[in-house]
């Protein structure tokens, strides 16, 4: 039995890379799909946001000599080719999907709102929310925050390349240790970066737990949506 009824699935759009230097890895994006798909067949309602840092980043734009709004903006529309992406691999493995833009552009996608969000996943449809919020200088994160508080999800079900939250960057600080269960006021305190400081506030604020596990490795998704204890478990 599925632990949660209804998730916002946040997917980084690095991990798209899988093991190319940029863009999209066909083999990965797959993986991504057979393994929402999993959970989809468990009757979980599904909204997903997925970053765009595999195409571009508008922050390291702007560091570059963008200008920062029109950086955030390339930004949003690389959100938008992996959510078209991600919408495809989903339709071939037979799951239904609906992709929201925060800004307008059809038909590339219908113009989110939370009412239609919500219909499609209660019709049976995975809702992947593409464009961040629809404006400059807010990370996919806090666009991730903002759709799971506005959709009413569970949990937020943060996939990234490693397997939970660590006293410091466990890539470059062997000793460092892993968090099981942590509140979001501890998060703050130490300066953890699970996610920016106005995404982690948006869902202290509004009581949105999140779960930080390892989507790279197959299977983890269903093993969260079961109630294993994997990843790390934010909350108030």
């Amino acid at each position: 039995m599925a632990k949660y009824k209804r998730i916002l699935l946040k997917l980084s759009g690095e991990s798209l890379m899988g093991e190319k230097q940029y863009g999209i890895d066909e083999k990965r994006l797959g993986e991504y799909a057979k393994q929402i798909k999993e959970i989809h067949d468990l009757g979980v309602q599904i909204g997903i946001v997925i970053g765009g840092g595999n195409i571009f980043r508008g922050l390291s734009g702007a560091s570059k000599g963008f200008d920062r709004v029109k950086g955030d903006q390339m930004g949003m529309l690389a959100t938008v080719i992996n959510s078209l992406g991600l919408s495809s691999a989903l339709e071939v493995e037979g799951v239904k999907t609906k992709v929201l833009t925060a800004v307008r552009m059809e038909p590339i996608g219908e113009f989110y709102s939370k009412w239609k969000a919500i219909e499609a996943m209660e019709n049976g449809a995975v809702a992947i929310f593409s464009a961040g919020t629809g404006n400059p200088f807010f990370t996919t994160d806090t666009g991730s925050s903002l759709r799971g508080i506005e959709i009413e999800a569970d949990v937020m079900l943060k996939g990234t390349r490693v397997d939970g939250i660590y006293t410091a960057d466990p890539e470059k600080d062997p000793t460092a240790t892993k968090f099981d269960d942590i509140t979001y006021d501890e998060v703050l305190s130490r300066g953890l970066k699970v996610m920016d400081l106005t995404a982690t506030c948006m869902c202290k604020e509004n009581n949105l737990p999140i779960i930080v596990f390892d989507m790279d490795t197959v299977g983890n998704l269903k093993k969260v949506i079961n109630g294993e204890n994997i990843g790390t478990f934010v909350h108030n």
